[in-house]
Parts: structure tokens; sequence; C-alpha cells
């Protein structure tokens, strides 16, 4: 699996990038090395993905692969309407993905990277991070 890159306010810099992408694989260039990047435009949308709670959801599901929603809430010790809802909001942001969940399946929640990379610029970030730290 790939390490995800995050990055805050740095939107220019990804539409630069992928743009100069676009033009090496049009060339016929190899573009194995991609890094999939998932870019914030606040830090307080950053510290949502952050919380102590979604990253113990994260680490739980690294070490344990729970079978399921429910299993997953019961290895955090929070309920599940809680647990169900942090998930989903991971899985919108494409940091889980949930396996199954058929007519009568649980769904599996999975992570959809090894790791993550947080990428925050302190200069030149053009004001479009926001008041809140991480």
């Amino acid at each position: 699996m790939p390490t995800l890159k995050v990055t805050v306010g740095n939107s220019d810099h990804l539409d630069q990038r992928t743009r100069s992408r676009i033009k090496a694989a049009q060339e016929g260039e190899d573009l194995d090395d991609a890094q999939p990047t998932l870019n914030f435009d606040s830090y307080a949308e950053l510290s949502r993905l952050l919380s102590p709670k979604n990253l113990e959801l994260l680490e739980a599901i690294s070490e344990h692969e729970p079978a399921s929603i429910r299993e997953a809430a019961e290895l955090v010790d929070r309920d599940y309407k809680q647990v169900h809802r942090n998930l989903s909001e991971l899985a919108d942001i494409d940091v889980i993905e949930f396996q199954g969940g058929g007519p009568g399946e649980a769904k599996k929640p999975m992570l959809a990277y090894d790791g993550l990379e947080i990428d925050i610029p302190f200069t030149g970030s053009n004001g479009n991070t926001g008041t809140v730290a991480p």
C-alpha cells in the first residue's frame, strides 16, 4: 500500500504538480512513483482527520483488522454510531475503504494506505490555512 500525502492550503502547488505529471504521462514517462495526495484548505479541516479518536480508530484497524464496524467500536471502547460516523467520514476522504456490506453482511473497515505523510507549509501559504492550528 502507498503512503497518503496530506497537505494544507497548498492547492496551487498541487495543481502545478498535477499539470506537470499529466504532461509527463502524455510524453510517455513512467509514473509509478505517483503518491496519492489529500489536500485540506485549512488546519481546522486537517484537525478532523487527525483527531485523537480518528487516529485511535486507524491504529486499531491497522493492528487488529476488525471484521466489522461494530468490532472496531468495541476495540476502541466507543459507541457504534459514533464510530460508524467517524469511519464514514474517513471513507469519504478515501483514508479507509469498506469491504462487503451487502444485504446481511457486515462492512469491514480497511486502511487504504499504510501511513500518512503530513506536509504543512508555513511560508507562502497565502492565507488559505485558516486560523485553527492542529
